[in-house]
């Protein structure tokens, strides 16, 4: 039972219900187990919804119905994954992409991720995961693929009491993962691969790519990982793209994935500061440099050193690009405002004697949608910019 007054925000929408928020006397947390399925209700008794519980998170509670006639169980979740999988049929796109997006999919807590015939998957909350064998009988009668195999190793299921692990649901999985992406193939890693193996998120902004790509550009590829960035960009036009990355193992996968697309990539590996500045005092000079490092900012007590790091970062690639060149900023950290990203890449240029041009802004691929009542659900931001000397 919510306390008097709180239902006014979930009922914008929002599935969220924090621990403040339960008349704790009337409904005690402590009598429910992690993972329970419960009802939700007002101050007065009206039905809010059915949520999953978690006593021990500061959500307490995530809402996967509001309709009293629709319970929590198979057939609900087995709804939620057909409307999804409609969304990514709609769009088009060939059987490699994001099925479920948690709560911009009603399945919060959840992520499915189709690489053909295959399902990696992520479960962050204890609700979710007393939900899990549900979800695998679903997800084999809405799709039937040939397996599942869960990769539990986020740090929101710290959040939430859960180990990390993971675990093959059914089937049989193969160590690389297959991806088609825009006509070009790669692989990645499962086990040990960031995210479920691939960052789908940002398949619509390499595609956006093409189009600022001069013939014969000199390409630099910073945070790469498996190169699905430089490869772009070769196939593009560019005639030469080096990868940096700390990750050896992701600098190998990207020389296979160029090789395998009948094309050659450089490798650097180093930090993608210490790379910067390595390649500036090379006197090397780059037509476009793309940042796609990983979230600087995971906290909120995180943003001050992290916008400095964006700052930064932005400041020692413009050091690096020729006369006129593009800069493609990315920063996946929800709690960095697209302002401040721009602001950050202002910043840089002022530092650095160079004029910016943003030309567009993109954000994550449609398979990734964004759930209007939950900023969260936006997180992701890049920017293509022209880079020129100041004449001022």
């Amino acid at each position: 039972m919510l306390k008097r007054g709180e239902e006014r925000r979930l009922a914008t929408g929002h599935p969220w219900v924090f621990s403040n928020e339960i008349d704790t006397a009337k409904s005690p947390l402590g009598d429910f187990a992690p993972g329970a399925l419960a009802q939700l209700t007002t101050h007065r008794g009206g039905f809010v919804g059915y949520v999953y519980v978690n006593p021990h998170a500061l959500i307490c509670a995530r809402i996967l119905s509001r309709e009293a006639a629709h319970p929590i169980d198979r057939t609900l979740i087995e709804g939620r994954l057909r409307r999804a999988l409609a969304l990514r049929t709609r769009l088009g796109a060939a059987p490699y992409y994001r099925w479920v997006f948690g709560e911009s999919d009603a399945l919060p807590g959840l992520v499915l991720d189709r690489y053909g015939d295959l399902i990696v998957g992520q479960i962050a909350t204890a609700g979710m995961e007393a939900l899990k064998e549900e979800v695998v009988a679903a997800v084999r009668t809405v799709l039937d693929p040939a397996a599942l195999y869960w990769k539990n190793d986020t740090a929101a299921r710290d959040l939430e009491q859960l180990p990390q692990e993971a675990r093959l649901a059914f089937g049989a999985v193969p160590e690389e993962l297959t991806v088609i992406e825009s006509g070009l193939t790669f692989r990645a890693p499962l086990a040990h691969g960031q995210k479920t193996g691939w960052f789908y998120d940002q398949t619509a902004n390499r595609a956006r790519l093409a189009r600022y790509i001069a013939p014969g550009a000199r390409v630099l590829d910073v945070c790469s990982y498996a190169g699905a960035w430089a490869i772009t960009a070769l196939r593009a036009g560019a005639a030469r793209a080096c990868c940096v990355d700390s990750s050896q193992a992701a600098l190998e996968f990207a020389a296979a994935n160029a090789a395998r697309n009948g094309l050659a990539v450089e490798t650097l590996r180093a930090d993608a500061f210490e790379a910067l500045k390595t390649l500036a005092d090379r006197g090397e000079r780059y037509d476009v440099v793309i940042l796609d490092p990983p979230a600087f900012i995971k906290r909120k007590k995180d943003i001050p050193q992290g916008q400095a790091a964006y700052r930064k970062l932005n400041q020692l690639a413009l050091g690096v690009l020729g006369e006129e060149g593009m800069l493609v900023s990315c920063s996946c950290s929800y709690h960095l405002a697209a302002e401040e990203l721009m602001s950050a890449i202002q910043s840089a240029a002022r530092h650095s004697g160079r004029f910016v041009q943003i030309l567009e802004a993109g954000g994550q691929s449609p398979d990734h949608p964004v759930h209007p009542a939950i900023p969260e659900t936006r997180y992701l931001k890049a920017f293509f910019c022209r880079v020129t000397r100041d004449s001022g």
